[in-house]
């Protein structure tokens, strides 16, 4: 049976990386398929026979570390070698789980697992659900975001190092030709030989302690065949150390001229790098905040209420029917159904609408959203992993992982760029030496240096996943949720999108729209009706009670109660005869319609069934009860108009009154009278036509339809996701949230290509430059210095670009906005 796992990967830098991970992970045998994102630091794994310690060896030998955490969690309750056994193998078959060990005698559980796959609630949770009670966990490894500020600590503390040996470095080796009276300074202290020792005094720690890290990586790349970045630094700075060393102690080496020194630019260039890994490490760590408040939602204890009284238990100890107490200012720990009390609660983090919800017994609540100002007892129906936000976490996490086509083109052409480098660098070399001016070998190599430095592919390999991270997330906080990497992309290229009518612009259920009375009061007409259709199984009999409640109406009973399928029905109400239903039913009782033809009238041209009611023999009211229109439906169609989007509805309703519908909402084309099981051919229909084609619908009686589509949208209600009928799910029933997820996919598609084209604009355009193309026209030669500076101005050029998604806001005058946002301005 296929298993798909996580594992974290600590140490990749740039797209060779990636290549080289999957690669490895790929190769070993029962492995169907590996994706590594880098921005997200995480390989998906789908296999069928692998086991995950050979996985996580792969990843070891080709030179990077893969996380892994152990924990050991308390187990009460067992008794004997079988709940050992018992429980051990429950939690072996978690997926992610390396190794169990549970000890009878401690009553405790140990584990090693893969962060990045598995919680450690969720194997708590599967010992309670063994039949054991698992205690808080003891000894709880790091956490992603710890061991992320743990590197980033270690990387500000040799980048600080670097700096502070390498500015007096450059002081010495530069200061005299900025000062010139700085020579003659440091000759009457000491000779320039005690000078030139000193640079390599400094130089040599920057090197092999602060840059230790491209070394030790650089030369794992070259030793199994995949040169990536760190490659690139370790030869650029490693060549000039080399060159430096060996001029100093053996000059003689050296053609005439050629015996020059460059401990500061190995030096600098191994600071430039750090420092521009710190400031992308910085960035790196913005791009995923959304998913991270997300997390933080989530409240550590619930009030349980009891035999007892109230006690307050972790909030991962709540198992479904435990009834919780939230008191004002408090988040939900769980899902459930509220069974005493009310209050209104901001549901703003699931569906990106900040006005509060009122909840009522009954109503269902969702973990992680906020009490606002009423106490009360709800009973929990879904915790852990299948709660709403839990689920959309997962979604969210799952979508950063991907990988859309575009970067599986980028991965490609990375893995042949570095290679390509070398190559050029070495031709680079040859050329200068054979063709340059005196000093030859000096200027040769200071050409290949910087074409080594300047070619660093790590803006290639960033382009794409630090953009998907921050769009998925920023998606996440206006209630668009995307499956993966790949919905989004091919969401940007959608042509036409077809809207499916029930439940996506209309609300989906039966209400009064309509009351005309003849003759008496029309309060009085709905009491009467209501008081018949309150008998009535029908749809429209509930929504005419649902209207009359909603007015506050007091019903009088109904006796003498007779439906007759497909016309009517009729009772006797306070000493009248009620009758309503179709004309037919009128027409049968001799019910006179003349005083109500012009209303008859206009709501047939609108596309709505008049329902008439009679009192003893006449006229009295004529009802229409539809489906109504979502006040926000002619907005969003609107909205999906000015992206360039072709509309169309498609419904089973019939073709007057769909294009009825149509009409009031602003849509052109109509498919009309389509059965559920055709709706599917339908979109396949319009793809034949060359159309891209995205399906919005209600993700459960759309699902062919929705699966048939480019892309599937699924709408409906945070209480209530179709996960798996969508690949784009939105949190909110507001169709507009179709016009949102379409322009924050565009916007995303053009900052992975800004992205690109800066990425690789600059290396072509850059490459020659460093190799020495114009010297003959210029006389100018790039300094290895400036390469290293610019290769890393260009990742941090892709990071700060793709953040600027985190600012995208809904279109001009949508309501929904995201109360988690630091930034309230619209992005350009």
């Amino acid at each position: 049976m296929t298993q798909e796992i996580r594992i974290g990967v600590g140490g990749m830098s740039c797209a060779s990386c990636v290549t080289r991970v999957e690669r490895v992970i790929a190769g070993r045998p029962g492995v169907e398929s590996a994706t590594v994102n880098l921005a997200a630091g995480t390989a998906i794994v789908r296999f069928d026979q692998a086991v995950i310690p050979d996985l996580l060896e792969a990843v070891r030998g080709a030179g990077y570390e893969p996380l892994v955490e152990s924990v050991t969690i308390g187990v009460g309750g067992m008794s004997c070698a079988s709940c050992v056994g018992r429980v051990e193998r429950a939690i072996q078959a978690l997926p992610g789980v390396i190794e169990a060990r549970v000890n009878l005698s401690t009553e405790s559980a140990s584990v090693d697992y893969l962060p990045a796959t598995l919680s450690r609630e969720r194997i708590a949770q599967t010992i309670r659900a063994a039949g054991y009670e698992p205690s808080e966990p003891e000894a709880a490894a790091e956490t992603d975001e710890v061991r992320k500020q743990r590197e980033l600590g270690q990387l500000k503390r040799d980048l600080g190092f670097a700096a502070a040996l390498t500015l007096p470095l450059m002081l010495v080796s530069m200061g005299s030709m900025l000062v010139p009276a700085l020579q003659a300074l440091m000759t009457g202290l000491a000779p320039m030989a005690f000078w030139h020792w000193l640079e390599l005094a400094l130089a040599t720690p920057v090197l092999f302690w602060a840059g230790r890290r491209f070394f030790a990586r650089g030369l794992t790349e070259l030793r199994h065949f995949g040169p990536g970045m760190d490659s690139l630094v370790m030869l650029g700075s490693g060549a000039a150390y080399l060159y430096s060393l060996l001029a100093l102690t053996w000059p003689g080496l050296f053609p005439a001229g050629t015996a020059n020194l460059y401990f500061e630019a190995a030096a600098v260039i191994v600071t430039l790098i750090l420092l521009g890994r710190y400031l992308e490490a910085v960035a790196k760590g913005r791009t995923s905040r959304a998913i991270r408040r997300l997390v933080k939602l989530r409240p550590k204890t619930a009030r349980l209420l009891g035999a007892d009284g109230e006690t307050e238990i972790p909030a991962d100890a709540v198992v479904p029917g435990d009834i919780l107490l939230v008191r004002p200012g408090e988040r939900l720990p769980v899902d459930g159904l509220l069974t005493e009390g009310g209050s209104f609660v901001d549901e703003s983090m699931i569906s990106g609408e900040p006005a509060p919800v009122r909840k009522r017994p009954g109503d269902e609540v969702i973990g992680g959203t906020l009490n606002q100002t009423g106490a009360f007892r709800y009973r929990a129906t879904r915790v852990g992993a299948e709660t709403v936000l839990a689920r959309i976490i997962q979604l969210v996490e799952d979508a950063q992982s991907g990988k859309p086509p575009i970067q599986r083109l980028a991965d490609r052409i990375a893995s042949v760029f570095v290679p390509l480098v070398m190559a050029v660098a070495l031709l680079t070399f040859g050329v200068w030496l054979w063709l340059g001016p005196e000093p030859a070998l000096s200027r040769a190599f200071v050409a290949a240096v910087s074409v080594l430095l300047i070619a660093c592919p790590c803006a290639m390999g960033l382009a794409t996943p630090t953009a998907i991270l921050v769009a998925t997330g920023r998606g996440a906080a206006l209630g668009i949720l995307f499956r993966n990497g790949a919905a989004l992309e091919t969401l940007a290229r959608v042509d036409t999108i077809v809207l499916d009518k029930t439940g996506t612009l209309t609300e989906g259920h039966p209400a009064l729209t309509e009351l005309s009375a003849h003759g008496v009061d029309e309060s009085a007409a709905l009491a009467l009706a209501a008081a018949v259709e309150r008998h009535s199984e029908h749809p429209i009999g509930a929504a005419i009670v649902a209207a009359a409640k909603a007015r506050g109406l007091v019903l009088a009973e109904a006796t003498e109660i007779e439906a007759v399928p497909g016309f009517g029905i009729r009772a006797r109400v306070e000493g009248q005869v009620i009758a309503i239903g179709t004309r037919r039913w009128m027409a049968r009782l001799g019910v006179s319609l003349e005083a109500a033809a012009g209303t008859v009238e206009r709501l047939g041209a609108e596309g709505q069934t008049p329902i008439h009611v009679a009192a003893d023999g006449r006229l009295i009211a004529v009802l229409a009860v539809t489906d109504p229109i979502k006040p926000s439906g002619p907005e969003a169609i609107a909205r999906l108009g000015a992206l360039g989007l072709e509309v169309a509805m498609l419904t089973g309703d019939g073709q007057r009154s769909a294009e009825a519908v149509a009409r009031r909402v602003g849509i052109a084309r109509v498919l009309a009278e389509v059965l559920p099981a055709d709706k599917a051919a339908e979109v396949k229909r319009l793809q034949a036509e060359g159309r891209r084609v995205a399906f919005v619908g209600d993700g459960i009686n759309d699902a062919p339809a929705l699966a048939q589509a480019d892309v599937g949208i699924a709408i409906g209600t945070g209480t209530d996701i179709a996960v798996e009928a969508g690949e784009v799910i939105l949190m909110q029933g507001d169709p507009r949230g179709a016009a949102n997820a379409v322009a924050l996919a565009r916007r995303t598609l053009r900052i992975i290509r800004l992205n690109f084209f800066w990425a690789y604009a600059y290396n072509v355009a850059l490459i020659p430059l460093a190799a020495g193309v114009f010297y003959p026209f210029s006389g100018w030669q790039l300094s290895p210095m400036l390469a290293a500076g610019a290769m890393s101005l260009s990742s941090l050029f892709v990071i700060t670009n793709s953040l600027r998604l985190r600012r995208f806001s809904p279109l001009p005058g949508d309501p929904m906005s995201d109360p988690m946002s630091d930034h309230g301005d619209r992005a350009a």
